[in-house]
């Protein structure tokens, strides 16, 4: 009896835990408004305002942003009229976020905002707006401009369960 409750202790605890901190502090919240301008364009989160945002911070030089990419352009491509996807690259070598576009036939907003690489990932001025260290990471923004999910890592984003989000937002 008294292991039994003892487990019954743990999993209730473990289960808390596990949630506690879990949920990204900044859901639900209005998303940081910025500008960046880079050589080729400039690009203001709160003109998007209306429109379904998937916010992706990625770099030339990340296996997982490369690997991510080609997702991301096609579901671009299967919801151009319901979702934006605005990719903000954190290289700061324009030659080679120029040629990484150029030879996979990136079809999305892109803008290069370089960033520093720490021993944990990368930091720029935008990304550390909305607590990013690590890259890839996207973020959901809804029509009204509040953030609705947090994705950290490389996200297939073909998965039905991603689709069916987007639409029903």
């Amino acid at each position: 009896m008294r292991l039994a409750s003892l487990v019954l202790a743990l999993l209730i605890f473990g289960f808390t835990g596990c949630y506690h901190g879990s949920k990204p502090s900044s859901i639900g919240t209005p998303a940081p408004d910025f500008t960046i301008q880079d050589s080729d364009r400039s690009v203001t989160l709160s003109q998007l305002r209306g429109k379904i945002i998937v916010l992706n911070f990625w770099a030339t030089w990340c296996p997982p942003c490369v690997e991510e990419m080609p997702s991301l352009v096609q579901m671009q491509k299967k919801m151009p009229d319901r979702v934006t996807v605005l990719a903000i690259s954190v290289d700061d070598d324009a030659n080679n976020y120029h040629k990484f576009l150029k030879d996979h036939s990136i079809d999305l907003v892109t803008v290069r905002e370089g960033g520093t690489k720490t021993d944990t990932g990368v930091i720029s001025p935008v990304a550390n707006k909305y607590g990013t260290s690590k890259i890839p990471e996207s973020y959901i923004i809804d029509r009204n401009g509040t953030i609705r999910r947090k994705f950290i890592g490389p996200v297939d984003w073909s998965q039905a369960e991603i689709v069916e989000y987007l639409s029903r937002l």
